[in-house]
């Protein structure tokens, strides 16, 4: 009778018994993290956005990846966001001179070079020297972007020019060239590679001719999630955001 008496009773009264929950939905806290992220942390930020939303009831995770360079440019441009991750130190401290973050930068992954062609390996792609050989249709990202930068001091250290039919703005369109048969082989990331799975075959670079990349994180000049842009830098830190990291290839910031 219990039950009966209390559904009585909003119906008697609906219009208060109905104001009462239209005003607990008012004021249940909602708040968006919006996050600029390099297009190599696509997949594990994609799985630590899942993670943080399920731990915080209310809070949703946006998120924009492209190349480090381009997602700068997008923050000076006037676009509104609450965080910045990217590949690489150089781009991070183009968005701090620009007055665009808040706060010092914090390292949270280092990730390093691969090279993948299709399954079938086409152009016979042995070691990472190969890539420079005369008819290889070879995929690198523009010079710009973290990960060509590292290209380009890959090349370097193996003493060879490379001669790439396509420079693309982002890794995952370097991977994407590969993946659909349009090149012989690309130079990524590792992480990028692992996420490939079979769709890729992987010709790993010895650690002694590798580049290795660090990637930074900091909250935004005006931010508005205010402080839960710096919850969710804490978490990317944390031992759970590591493990995530680390399941996609990365390696802990040093």
């Amino acid at each position: 009778m219990i039950g009966l008496s209390l559904a009585a009773g909003c119906a008697a009264a609906l219009g208060g018994c109905a104001d009462g929950g239209d005003q607990a939905a008012s004021t249940t806290a909602e708040t968006t993290v919006t996050v600029y992220a390099a297009a190599s942390l696509t997949d594990s930020f994609t799985e630590l956005g899942e993670q943080y939303e399920q731990a915080h009831p209310g809070t949703t995770v946006r998120f924009s990846f492209g190349g480090s360079s381009g997602l700068v440019s997008q923050l000076q441009e006037g676009a509104a966001a609450d965080v910045l991750a990217t590949a690489d130190e150089r781009n991070m401290t183009k968005a701090a001179d620009a007055g665009l973050v808040d706060g010092d930068p914090e390292t949270f992954a280092r990730n390093v070079l691969e090279i993948v062609t299709p399954p079938d390996d086409p152009a016979g792609i042995a070691q990472p020297a190969d890539i420079a050989r005369s008819g290889v249709r070879l995929v690198v990202c523009a010079e710009q972007v973290p990960c060509g930068a590292a290209t380009r001091a890959l090349a370097g250290g193996l003493g060879v020019t490379l001669h790439p039919v396509s420079e693309e703005n982002a890794v995952t369109d370097v991977l994407g060239k590969v993946t659909s048969g349009e090149a012989d082989a690309g130079v990524v990331y590792v992480t990028d590679a692992r996420g490939a799975g079979d769709a890729v075959r992987e010709v790993p670079i010895p650690d002694d001719e590798n580049v290795t990349n660090t990637y930074p994180i900091a909250r935004l000049a005006d931010a508005p999630a205010g402080d839960a842009a710096d919850d969710f830098i804490a978490f990317v830190r944390s031992d759970d955001g590591q493990r995530v990291l680390a399941d996609h290839g990365f390696q802990r910031a040093a």
